[in-house]
């Protein structure tokens, strides 16, 4: 299929990619109508054209995460991601309709050929084909047709300002810019029975404006905008305000302030970065409320991509039931999209608009007729059959590798150190448009968003680097096809997913290794061997500083990540075990009785009469070190920081030691020695079972509040 790419340096491309296979309760959509937004569209391809200075001051945020990432990992890696970042193509869209072709077997509400408007900045993209999870869908009903429902998102996001106003019927509102969500926010408020002044500094737009429903317009670049809004309404000031802009700065909010009544509401819609003038507002005692995109639910992973509704008696606009109720004014009439479409235009031809986008208000974009855009489905779509989880199983040595999940972690810190060592086959990602990258970058023969043509072809060796909840599922079908497994942490999420995966390695002729790099880092090597010479029990004390996370970022859906403490303290438990041997007990207390999980201390018995004290937290200063630990033992004192500086204190004297990696390099060396049949197996199964046994009699001892048996 063909999808619209976009990389940093400002090229767009329209490219062919594989298909993208359905998300979990989700569906395979084929686009027949996506629409263009100008302002959010126009300022990623303006962002993407800028230097790298220029992007620099653009995102002071994007800075201080590289700097963070050189203090941990070494500017070497920090600039590789950056590298990456800017390499990587992007995917443009976030409003589209289309007709399904394929139904995840979770999902109850769609059937195949049933006409859907989807949105979504992560999966309604300009392509032909997108895969959206079901509560980004909504069903479109008769009467609308396609070009008008592939307007949904944009509409809700206009909706959501409208209801954010709170403006009843009869109320007098302020529109200020009179853009593509403007131009439907002054639509909806007027179906809402509110009277409607609109004000844009373009002439064209506001003509389009009375089209669209304005009692009134005023050219801000012509005329007193709050000297006519105070004649309007009668020297009282409207009730609400809706900052339909970008930019930053105080100008538009103190103009929008000037404009409204004592107690009015401001709304803030999309990217304006709004600064108030304290007296102004505080003499009026206005309402500042910011909307969220298309409405509640947004940026909620539970919702979006695990399903989970909102009930309606708490909240009763949620962003599919604001989809649903656009499509309904669609359907009456009361939304008319004409006069906002400004350009039709073939997908074959889209790059061109990028250019003038500026001239334009609604850009529909037309696909190909379902026979072209089937062409590049796969075969289990085709056929909406489910492949067998054991394909047949297949003895050669291992002369390729195939990857399953090559997302940045992967492409960064894995890929690079077996590229040129070993055949890439296949790399699997959840789009296509990635997939192709990653085959493009790396040297890959092959590139598809499903599976099951890993686990069928003649390749003996797979590294899966997928999202943490289907690390176990595709471990199993690696097994079952007698693969050489390399799975990044955590092995699984559960002990009866790690009872699987043990019974799974009985019965294959495969192999498995679970990505601890840490006991491969230099470092760790070094005082494993000083470790040789120190008789008796030892004492770990690993502080981890994990800094708190995004609501927004993956590892907050525990049901993807299995949370902080299996997606990544695994990682320090295995450290303690590989140092100090076998686990016995362990006693871990959640930091804050009724805490999220983050932050959690860690007290962990060993056969030998060893110990170890784990702090994982989330709580502290960024200029702390991320990793720090000191193990203690006879006559020896080890201190280590980001495992690139060890300090040994032993016999009254102190040295110093420097490495510049925290193993991920030397991990993958090892395994492909052990693919290659030089060596043995790097990291035995039973190790890497005792660590998440180990992880998971955490879990338990925080949820029990006892002493557990590790």
């Amino acid at each position: 299929m063909k999808q619209l790419a976009q990389y940093q340096d400002g090229r767009l491309e329209l490219q062919e990619v594989p298909a993208p296979m359905p998300p979990p309760g989700g569906i395979l959509v084929r686009t027949t109508r996506s629409v263009i937004s100008p302002g959010t569209e126009k300022m990623k391809v303006e962002q993407a054209r800028m230097s790298l200075l220029q992007k620099a001051r653009a995102r002071p945020d994007q800075v201080a995460k590289v700097l963070d990432t050189a203090r941990t990992l070494g500017w070497k890696s920090a600039l590789e991601k950056v590298r990456n970042r800017l390499e990587s193509p992007s995917p443009l869209g976030y409003s589209a309709a289309g007709v399904v072709v394929a139904v995840d077997p979770l999902n109850t509400r769609f059937r195949i050929g049933d006409r859907v408007a989807c949105g979504g900045a992560e999966c309604a993209f300009h392509a032909e084909m997108i895969a959206v999870p079901d509560l980004l869908a909504a069903p479109i009903p008769d009467g609308v047709e396609d070009w008008q429902a592939a307007y949904t998102t944009l509409a809700s996001i206009s909706m959501e300002a409208v209801r954010q106003s709170g403006s009843r019927l009869g109320e007098r509102v302020l529109v200020i810019g009179q853009g593509l969500v403007g131009q439907l926010a002054t639509a909806l408020l007027k179906a809402a029975g509110a009277r409607v002044i609109a004000t844009d500094f373009l002439q064209q737009r506001l003509d389009i404006a009375l089209s669209m429903g304005a009692e009134r317009v005023v050219n801000s670049s012509q005329s007193n905008l709050a000297e006519t809004v105070l004649q309007w309404t009668d020297g009282c000031g409207v009730d609400a305000v809706l900052l339909c802009i970008g930019g930053k700065g105080n100008a538009a909010s103190d103009l929008a302030i000037s404009c409204l009544r004592d107690r009015g509401v401001m709304v803030i819609v999309g990217m304006h970065d709004a600064e108030l003038t304290w007296k102004s507002a505080y003499i009026k005692d206005i309402q500042v409320r910011y909307s969220r995109s298309y409405g509640p639910g947004r940026y909620d992973p539970n919702y979006e991509w695990g399903g989970h509704d909102y009930p309606m008696g708490h909240v009763r606009w949620t962003e599919n039931r604001n989809f649903e109720s656009c499509l309904q004014l669609m359907k009456s009439g009361q939304l008319n999209l004409q006069p906002i479409t400004t350009r039709t235009i073939q997908f074959a031809d889209v790059v061109s608009i990028y250019d003038h986008l500026e001239a334009e208000l609604g850009v529909v974009i037309e696909y190909d007729a379902e026979s072209a855009a089937l062409k590049s489905l796969p075969e289990q779509i085709k056929s909406n059959v489910t492949r067998p989880l054991e394909p047949a199983r297949l003895n050669r040595a291992c002369e390729t590798l195939d990857v399953i999940g090559a997302g940045n972690f992967t492409r960064t810190m894995l890929l690079p150190d077996l590229k040129g060592k070993m055949t890439f086959g296949t790399v699997v990602n959840a789009t296509g448009l990635s997939a192709r990258h990653v085959r493009q970058k790396f040297g890959f023969q092959h590139a598809t968003t499903d599976a099951a043509d890993v686990f069928s072809n003649h390749g003996e060796a797979i590294m899966i680097g997928t999202r943490h909840h289907l690390h176990a599922q595709l471990a199993l079908r690696g097994l079952a096809s007698d693969k050489h497994l390399f799975v990044e942490k955590p092995l699984c999420l559960n002990r009866t997913e790690l009872a699987e995966i043990s019974a799974g390695l009985l019965a294959s002729k495969g192999s498995l290794m679970v990505g601890f790099n840490r006991r491969f880092a230099p470092a760790t090597v070094a005082l494993k061997k000083l470790l040789q010479d120190v008789p008796g029990p030892k004492s770990l004390a690993y502080h981890v500083f994990a800094g708190p996370l995004s609501p927004d970022h993956w590892y907050a859906d525990v049901a993807q990540s299995g949370g902080r403490i299996i997606g990544e303290a695994c990682h320090f438990f295995d450290f303690a075990c590989h140092l100090l041997g076998t686990p016995i007990q362990v006693t871990a207390q959640r930091i804050g009785r009724h805490g999220s999980g983050d932050s959690v201390t860690v007290q962990i018995e060993f056969k030998d009469g060893s110990s170890a004290q784990i702090i994982y937290s989330a709580e502290g200063d960024a200029s702390f070190p991320k990793e720090t630990f000191r193990l203690f033992g006879s006559g020896f004192i080890a201190e280590c920081e980001n495992f690139q500086r060890l300090t040994l204190h032993q016999n009254r004297k102190q040295r110093v030691l420097k490495f510049s990696s925290k193993g991920h390099a030397e991990e993958m060396a090892a395994w492909l020695s052990f693919l290659k049949g030089d060596s043995v197996h790097p990291l035995a199964y039973p190790e890497a079972h005792q660590s998440m046994s180990l992880t998971f009699a955490v879990m338990d001892s925080m949820r029990e509040g006892r002493t557990v048996a590790a």
